[in-house]
């Protein structure tokens, strides 16, 4: 493969992938409010589109449209650079993702991964720890004692969870016997043929609560207060 169509190809993927993120958090999002409605006996998000299915748009255009302020003593330099903080170790953590099986092109075999990394899942880990510095950093910047305590309050409880999600880990690079997320893609359909979660119940379940308190979901959204 040549210079050319190697970067060609990279750009595309790269594109590609950052379209598939935005269009998945959009309706993860939309589905977490259908589901809260439907626990909750209220409607939920209907109005926009069919069963509410164009919600995320016009919740994207709300944001963009929305008035950027700033509190009056904030340090306007961080307090605009937390978010970015907080959400690039989040997008780059995909690179690591295998999407597909690879493709074939008139260029050749086309991974359908970023960067296939020989520590995947150890480069996952290491990343999701540097969404603290974004929360962090925007409760100092705000240069308000209840917003500091607020962030180190959320930054203590993601840094605690972190060591439930690699332990719950554990189990899976036993099994596998890798650390690579192609490897143990492959491993789950050619070994046992089955998916991890099913021999590996417990640390599917505790890797699924310590996930929702990484990332500040329901209940232990203490990031977003």
């Amino acid at each position: 493969m040549s210079p050319t169509a190697w970067w060609i190809i990279t750009v595309v993927k790269i594109l590609v992938v950052f379209v598939v993120i935005l269009i998945t958090v959009a309706m993860l999002t939309l589905l977490e409010r259908k589901i809260a409605a439907w626990i909750q006996d209220r409607l939920g998000p209907n109005r926009v589109g069919p069963t509410g299915l164009l919600q995320p748009i016009a919740d994207g255009l709300k944001n963009i449209l929305k008035e950027e302020t700033l509190p009056e003593q904030a340090n306007k330099v961080f307090f605009v650079l937390a978010p970015m903080i907080s959400i690039m170790p989040a997008a780059i953590t995909f690179a690591v993702v295998p999407f597909a099986a690879p493709l074939p092109t008139p260029w050749g075999l086309v991974d359908m991964i970023l960067a296939d990394l020989p520590i995947g899942i150890l480069y996952i880990l290491a990343l999701t720890g540097l969404g603290v510095y974004g929360i962090v950093m925007a409760g100092w910047a705000s240069n308000s004692k209840y917003s500091l305590l607020g962030g180190l309050r959320a930054s203590a409880q993601m840094v605690s969870y972190e060591v439930s999600l690699g332990l719950s880990l554990i189990p899976v690079f036993i099994l596998a016997g890798n650390v690579t997320l192609t490897q143990v893609v492959w491993d789950q359909q050619s070994g046992l043929g089955l998916w991890y979660a099913f021999p590996l119940g417990l640390s599917f379940f505790m890797f699924v609560i310590a996930s929702f308190a990484e990332t500040n979901r329901l209940p232990f959204d203490m990031a977003e207060a």
